[in-house]
């Protein structure tokens, strides 16, 4: 049979076959085929054969066909077939498809659309035959539907429509997507495609994600770019999401919500963008989607834009040159705007409660670093690029005269130092999770060292630091690019120097090579012709020297030696290289004594640093000590009977005809008496430990440190009976700084002055609380208070360079602590009677709290002291502990009106300099120590002394204990006379209260009672204080707003501000009512206006913030129309915050519009922030505009009351107070000419240019708010328009333009004409009757001259 069908083919005999075909049953025919095609041979042929014996003219070649349609689709997807057969078939199948009639078709159609509603597709072979089948069934003019007709473009839709309706296989999705390409699909159809394929990714394994996501972007070339990109975002974000709740989650979760396991969820991630990027490379516009979708984002929600995966996505695709610049743009604009959002928004409650916090966006991209290691190789390159990008563009900047602004890495508080951060540790954790990308990072932060010498690079060495900490044995391979950087070393400024030394020290310890190359480097420089080059080798030999320990020094836990576990651990050869670091301790050495000879900058540094050299490698100190000695036999007078003991002449030199300090005497004393004090306490407990020295050697150490001793004595004795005339310094003596003997003074004070310092600490450090020794410090404070009041009675003559700033004091830092505790809190019997000695002295108990002062302002400014000790933190923080608690005991036992009431003194008191103590120490540690508040708070308590460390210290009420006591403090102040209030002490203790306050949580009670106690102060007392008033409230106003919005606090002040000043109409009298009685006539202005609008200026901002989000959510919304209803509740709380703040400052507004305000800054201020209202009410109008226009918004009632409000209660009056403003300009000018008139015409023309230049400068903001207006009454009526509401009748006509008629004013003037006309007329009339009786007089007889 099958042979005979072959052979009438063959011979083109149609009629024959139709009859052959007829006469078989549909069963044999369909067994033909299946047996052909199983074979393999001529199935092509006989299928061709069937088809020309049964044309499509006759009803049963049509079923025919239809039956082998039928039977071919079953059988190419049972998977029998081999697969050059299975093609071949559906081939053919194809080409024969046009020749179906349509109701044929739709029958084929609906075949299709059920085996895939069944899940009967397998393989989806057979799906290729269904695009084809669409094709043609769209040609159709008319196909049966439901008892009607459609054409084929509708049925197709319809069918697709249905398709995509019904539940798929997730085994098919891949098949039928791949299949959707070869259809022919409108925009419409196509977005049903894709929503479809998007939504059944939950249901597919994760492996087969990568495949379908390639297979939709083939699709995207058609249309709906921005749906796919936002689908496969949206789907990874929520798939993230998914893992981190599991990461964090109970552990009694449920089987069924278990998530994938992560490794294998970043994989597909990492594939599924490598293919995203693949698809844009060949078609830009998918790029160009990528950016209008993540820039459309940004309006709104930033944590879905921001998110790990899109954030991978856009580093990936940066890669390419195209989309880089746009990309990495984009990035900084979103990142710099979240940080910027995040801090407003932290500082308002306000806005806290209405919208939900950001997301974190530094977690986001630490998170895309961390998952870059499951083979995300396309996003590291980026990853470093875009961490450099943020240090470079947000690092610190240079300030006024080149200084730097001194930040702390661990407080970032600017949004700049956040992303400056964030880039840094980008970069750290690159570095520590991918290998490849390693030595890239290292060079790239030492290239930046090197070449950046003009700007601050603070930033990179922190950087470099941690890197070096993180992994230095790793580094080691990158060693030649460190020792190519230590080339360069001679030209970089000095703190570039000690920043990139300090953090490659680990490294010097486990490298040979990187040591060898740093000591050459540094012996090249110790030669160089430039004072920076020179000082540079000082502290790279300092360096080195601190850090290789000489076999036999005290562990580093007897001398504090500051080293982390890394460092521990490379160090595995220090006593194998101890003998080999002694010879390297002293070759150093002995660079460093040519030192000596060299300039004051060179031998400063060598004398600051000797003393941690000696304290951390203390085998070192006999040499040390000896050389020091050395230096001083230059200028030490042996003979006892001479005086003064200090050859000061050595200490100055003569260079061009100019004097010049060549020793730092005092500072080379203080190194000596330093080292002396830290060698005696430390090192008899372990010398007899030690098998370096032998006896003899100790004798000969003991003997020189007595000789040391005893020159400190002598030198004593000598000075304290030296008179200021010994030293050429009396009363006498030329202080001016214009000629060479003055400067010479200057110096010899200032040597002399630091040498009493150095002489005070040695004295009472080797006291052990003696008479005669304190008697001793005694006479030397005295001396030095005698030259220090010289100096300061001659600089009040302008004569001398000390008039501008104090000097820094040798004090070192523990023995100002030290001083002070035994001063003010040492109740040891014994020491009583020495310790009176120092009491009695009220000059110098002032003269010590000054000193702390000063240590603790340096502290604050640099972050170190100078002397001992000055750069290691944790000591620093201990003596600062000891110092505050004295402070705080002497201020609160020790009443400030008791003190006055003694005996009046120069100068501020004691107590007002433990004030000033307090404030910057409590603003030191915020700002330095701000993981160390707890402790802190527990050390300055005076009842429990600061003993016995507590595990959990609560802040809030450690802090609200020490608010109570100033707050008693600044109680006692307002309660007592006008006549004692101490105006500069109240200042300083409500500074201290707004810096503690910081420190309580915002929702404890210990707020809430400071908040209503600021408020109650403020209500209650009437103080005419300026200043006070203006610290007081403003620590009120930053109190407020940490609990609600300060708008109705404005509203009542802005009611006090008109009772106080009046109005501007003098006619109309004000009803006296006063909520604040801080406000009066001398406060009010301009001291509270200028608060009440710098607030109000704080709270338009937060509201047009708040706009600026609403509209990005109303832009975002418009794409969801089906959620509409949900979506306006949502927005609607924020909406009404708008409303309410706005009615509350617009009344605040009214009040202040009609208070009459004098002309100056007040005046120009109100005129701009009204115009900034009305650009936020127009801002507003806007908003709801645009919720038409999209259909997403409708009008509230509170929102025409606000517009009924501002055209009742702020239009006119601003054009009232506009007239006045001009009118009292007017009088400036009026006046400004008339004062002058008397004088020569010159001065009185620049009087009146000048008061017209100011007027003009002034009423610039006029213009400007008269446009406001207009702006805003403009899209009220686009507003009415759209909502069908009628705004524009609450808003007048306006009136104030550039020509006007008051008619007030008018009517005065036209009186005013009419008096002068009457008068001239009077006059005339009175001159000519004299002028007649002139006439009939006789003349006058002249005199006759004698």
């Amino acid at each position: 049979m099958d042979q005979k069908i072959l052979d009438l083919a063959a011979a083109e005999d149609g009629q024959g076959l139709l009859q052959l075909l007829q006469h078989m049953k549909e069963q044999e025919v369909g067994a033909l085929i299946t047996r052909y095609a199983l074979k393999g041979k001529e199935t092509g042929m006989l299928m061709r054969a069937i088809f020309k014996g049964s044309p499509c003219v006759s009803k049963e070649g049509v079923c025919l066909r239809l039956f082998v349609y039928k039977h071919c689709m079953q059988l190419v997807e049972s998977g029998d077939l081999q697969s050059d057969v299975a093609t071949d078939m559906i081939g053919l199948l194809m080409l024969e498809a046009h020749q179906l009639p349509g109701t044929a078709l739709a029958e084929l159609a609906s075949l299709y659309v059920d085996a895939i509603k069944g899940g009967s597709i397998i393989n989806g072979k057979s799906l290729d035959l269904f695009p084809t089948i669409l094709t043609v069934l769209a040609s159709q003019e008319s196909l049966n539907y439901g008892g009607g007709h459609l054409n084929g473009e509708e049925y197709k839709k319809q069918l697709i429509n249905t398709l995509c309706s019904s539940r798929w296989d997730p085994k098919c999705v891949i098949h039928l997507t791949s299949m959707f390409r070869d259809v022919p699909l409108s925009i419409e159809e196509l977005q049903f495609v894709m929503m479809k394929v998007l939504r059944m990714f939950p249901k597919l394994e994760l492996q087969e994600l990568p495949p379908l996501v390639y297979q939709l972007l083939l699709l995207s070339a058609k249309g709906c770019k921005k749906t796919l990109l936002e689908g496969i975002v949206t789907f990874f974000h929520q798939q993230d999401q998914l893992q981190k709740e599991e990461q964090t989650g109970t552990e009694s979760m449920e089987l069924e919500a278990v998530t994938v396991p992560q490794d294998q969820l970043y994989h597909v991630e990492g594939t599924v963008i490598l293919h995203i990027v693949f698809a844009i490379k060949l078609d830009h516009d998918l790029g160009r989607e990528l950016i209008k979708y993540l820039k459309a984002g940004q309006q709104g929600d930033t944590g879905r834009v921001l998110c790990s995966f899109n954030i991978a996505l856009m580093l990936s695709v940066a890669r390419i040159h195209r989309f880089e610049e746009q990309l990495f743009d984009f990035l900084k604009t979103a990142i710099i705007k979240s940080f910027k959002d995040g801090q407003f928004q932290q500082n308002s409650k306000f806005l806290q409660d209405l919208i939900p916090a950001q997301c974190n966006v530094s977690e986001m991209i630490l998170e895309t670093v961390s998952n870059s290691v499951f083979g995300w190789d396309h996003v590291t390159q980026s990853l470093v690029q875009l961490g450099f990008i943020f240090m470079d563009s947000f690092g610190p900047k240079t300030g006024p005269f080149g200084k730097v602004a001194e930040t702390n890495p661990h407080a970032a508080k600017t949004p700049s130092q956040q992303t400056c951060r964030l880039g840094a540790k980008i970069l750290l954790e690159t570095f520590k999770v991918h290998e490849p990308i390693r030595s890239e990072i290292l060079e790239q932060v030492l290239n930046r060292v090197v070449t950046k010498s003009t700007s601050p690079i603070n930033h990179y060495i922190d950087l470099l630091s941690d890197i070096v900490i993180s992994a230095p044995l790793i580094l080691l391979d990158s060693s030649s690019k460190v020792i190519e950087a230590f080339d360069h070393l001679s030209y970089l400024p000095l703190s570039t120097v000690q920043g990139l030394l300090k953090a490659v020290q680990p490294l010097l310890k486990v490298s040979m090579s990187m040591k060898d190359s740093l000591i050459l480097v540094l012996r090249k420089a110790m030669f160089s012709s430039h004072l920076d080059s020179r000082k540079s080798a000082v502290a790279g030999f300092l360096l080195l020297l601190k850090n290789f320990k000489v076999l036999g020094s005290l562990a580093s836990s007897q001398c504090t030696q500051a080293l982390t576990a890394s460092q521990v651990q490379v160090d595995v050869h220090m006593r194998y290289n101890a003998s080999a670091n002694e010879a390297l301790c002293l070759e150093i050495l002995g660079s460093l004594r040519r030192c000596l000879s060299q300039q004051v900058d060179v031998r400063l540094m060598l004398y600051e640093g000797l003393f941690d050299v000696l304290r951390r490698n203390s085998q070192l100190a006999y040499t040390i000590l000896q050389t020091l000695l050395s230096q001083l036999k230059r200028y030490y007078e042996v003979e006892e009977d001479l005086l003064p003991p200090l050859k000061m002449e050595g200490c100055i030199t003569t260079q061009g005809g100019q004097i010049y300090l060549q020793e730092p005497l005092a500072h080379l004393l203080s190194c000596i008496q330093n080292c002396l004090a830290w060698s005696k306490q430390s090192l008899p407990d372990t010398r007899h430990d030690s098998d370096i020295y032998d006896n003899d050697d100790d004798d000969e150490e003991d003997s020189f440190q007595h000789d040391l001793e005893n020159q400190l004595d002598s030198i004593t004795r000598r000075m304290i009976k030296s008179e200021l005339e010994d030293f050429e310094l009396d009363k006498s003596a030329d202080f001016s700084i214009t000629s060479n003997v003055g400067i010479k003074n200057n110096i010899y004070a200032a040597l002399v002055l630091g040498v009493y310092e150095v002489l005070m600490e040695h004295n009472f450090i080797t006291s052990n609380y003696s008479l005669n020794q304190f008697e001793n410090v005694i006479s030397l404070f005295n001396r030095y208070h005698k030259l220090s009041d010289l100096l300061k009675e001659k600089s009040g003559k302008g004569k001398s360079p000390f008039s501008n700033k104090t000097a820094r004091s040798l004090l070192s830092f523990s023995f100002v602590s030290c001083l002070l505790t035994a001063l003010f809190r040492d109740n040891t019997q014994s020491h009583q009677e020495s310790l009176s000695v120092l009491r009695s002295s009220n000059e110098f108990m002032r003269y010590t709290v000054s000193v702390a002062l000063q240590k603790i302002q340096q502290l604050e400014e640099t972050g170190q002291t100078d002397g001992p000790d000055g750069q290691n933190a944790e000591k620093i923080f201990k003596y600062l502990c000891e110092i505050t608690r004295v402070l705080l005991w002497r201020y609160t036992s020790i009443p400030s009106a008791v003190e006055e009431s003694g005996k009046k003194e120069k100068g501020r008191t004691i107590s007002l300099l433990c004030l000033e103590g307090l404030l910057r120490t409590f603003n030191t540690v915020q700002h330095r120590y701000q993981n160390k508040i707890p402790q802190f708070l527990n050390a300055i308590d005076v009842v429990s002394d600061g003993e016995g460390e507590q595990e959990d210290i609560n802040i809030t009420e450690k802090a609200a204990f020490h608010i109570r006591q100033f707050q008693r403090s600044l109680v006692t102040q307002l309660s007592g006379d006008e006549e004692d209030f101490n105006s500069k002490e109240a200042q300083l203790l409500v500074s201290i209260l707004s810096t503690l306050s910081r420190l309580l949580e915002p929702t404890t009670e210990q707020f809430g009672q400071m908040l209503t106690w600021t408020v109650k102060i403020c209500k209650e007392n009437n103080l005419e204080d300026v200043h006070f008033c203006k610290g007081l409230m403003s620590m009120m106003f930053s109190l407020h707003v940490l609990r609600k919005s300060p708008a109705s606090l404005l509203q009542e002040m802005s009611r006090d501000v008109h009772c106080r000043l009046g109005d501007i109409d003098q006619d109309i009298e004000i009803e006296e009512q006063s909520h604040f009685a801080m406000v009066n006539s001398k406060t009010a202005a301009p001291t509270v206006v200028q608060l009440i609008l710098s607030q109000t200026e704080k709270v338009l901002e937060e509201v047009d913030w708040l706009i600026t989000k609403l509209k990005g959510q109303l832009s975002s919304d418009k794409e969801l129309t089906d959620e509409n209803s949900q979506i306006s509740t949502t927005r609607e709380p924020a909406e009404k915050a708008i409303v309410l703040q706005l009615g509350i400052l617009l009344t605040a507004f009214h009040e202040l519009i009609q208070t009459s305000i004098p002309a100056g800054s007040c005046v120009d201020t109100l005129l701009k922030e009204l115009a900034k209202m009305y650009s936020i009410l127009t801002s507003l109008v806007k908003y709801y505009i645009q919720g038409y226009t999209g259909h997403v918004a409708h009008l509230p009632a509170r929102f025409e009351k606000l517009v009924k409000l501002s055209g009742s209660h702020l239009t006119p009056q601003c054009y009232a107070f506009i007239t006045y403003v001009q009118n009292i300009q007017s009088e400036t000018v009026n006046f400004g000419g008339g004062a002058e008139k008397k004088k020569d015409k010159k001065k009185e023309m620049a009087a009146i240019t000048a008061a017209t230049a100011r007027v003009l400068r002034e009423t610039k903001p006029i213009p400007n708010l008269v446009f406001a207006i207009e702006q805003y009454e403009k899209f009220l009526i686009h507003l009415t328009k759209k909502s069908k509401v009628n705004l524009m009748q609450y808003m007048k006509l306006s009136t104030s333009r550039d020509f006007r008629i008051n008619a007030a004013t008018l009517d005065a003037a036209l009186q005013e004409q009419e008096a002068e006309e009457i008068q001239d007329e009077a006059n005339e009339q009175s001159s000519v009757t004299m002028d007649e009786n002139q006439e009939n007089r006789e003349p006058k007889k002249k005199k006759r001259k004698r």
